[in-house]
């Protein structure tokens, strides 16, 4: 019963991630809608359950790491980050603003709680690997996370990486693959299509999960699986829908990075909150998580 009640609390948590995305959004009229929107349950299961963090002592040595490789995935994390307390809400105003301490990908330098840069698609695994290895040569029991796109594993530098965390038996590290099957020109199938990517990480000798990538109970138990793994680094294949929940980007090819109308904004807000409404519905009358 417990644990039910846990999953519908991380449910209301990714559609408040979810509303709160798309109302930062809506400020500028444009911006990474689809890549946002497929990993707010995820988020919502590493900041509501998972990780180890203080957003009073955001370099607490300890804490967990998140490294975003997909960047542009970056107003979801903001959102997480700000409904979490690292920094008021009212900044969220500062996305894509000259000056501001929110850019289109993530910057350590610049916001409070991110753990690592990342913007040029395919390099964040190795920043990932490196912390892993570090926390772990310094006897830290802390775990680094990684958020990998589908179609950035067109990357060679991935691979390589894949291979590195095997070698050295990175327990730590678990990475999620957003596999929403669309990249910024297109489907992955067409631009290069990447196959099977569950069976190639087993392959590459990773402990590899394949779970819809929008149920709070299966990305949860997931993670707990990973962790109880003490052998190998671990990856969790999430199938997705690009731009989910979101009534104007949902199922659009061209939704990596799109303009929208007040209109179109005021409409996804309006039933993502109806969402988050019927959400927080659930948790009161004990219905169940997903």
């Amino acid at each position: 019963m417990e644990k039910n009640r846990k999953m519908r609390e991380l449910r209301v948590f990714a559609e408040e991630i979810r509303v709160l995305t798309l109302k930062t959004l809506g400020h500028i009229g444009f911006g990474h809608v689809g890549g946002s929107m497929s990993i707010v349950e995820a988020l919502a299961v590493l900041y509501g359950s998972v990780m180890r963090y203080d957003p009073k002592n955001p370099d607490l040595p300890s804490r967990d790491k998140l490294v975003v490789s997909k960047g542009h995935s970056g107003p979801a994390v903001y959102a997480t980050l700000a409904l979490k307390g690292y920094f008021p809400e009212s900044m969220l105003r500062e996305l894509n603003q000259g000056g501001g301490n929110l850019p289109s990908h993530c910057d350590r330098n610049k916001t409070p709680g991110i753990d690592m840069t990342t913007g040029s698609l395919g390099q964040g695994i190795s920043a990932a690997i490196g912390i892993a290895l570090g926390d772990r040569m310094d006897g830290r029991d802390s775990y680094t996370f990684l958020i990998l796109g589908d179609g950035e594993l067109n990357e060679g530098q991935n691979w390589e990486g894949f291979m590195f965390a095997n070698h050295y038996k990175l327990s730590n590290l678990i990475a999620f693959i957003d596999n929403n099957r669309q990249q910024l020109d297109g489907y992955t199938k067409d631009v290069m299509d990447i196959g099977d990517i569950t069976g190639k990480l087993r392959s590459f000798g990773w402990f590899t999960q394949e779970i819809d990538g929008h149920n709070i109970t299966q990305i949860h138990e997931a993670v707990t699986a990973a962790k109880e793994n003490t052998e190998k680094p671990s990856a969790i294949i999430l199938n997705t829908k690009k731009g989910n929940g979101c009534s104007f980007a949902e199922g659009v090819l061209a939704n990596h990075h799109m303009n929208f109308t007040a209109e179109q904004m005021n409409e996804a807000l309006e039933k993502a909150e109806k969402v988050l409404e019927e959400s927080k519905m659930a948790l009161l009358k004990g219905g169940k998580g997903r």
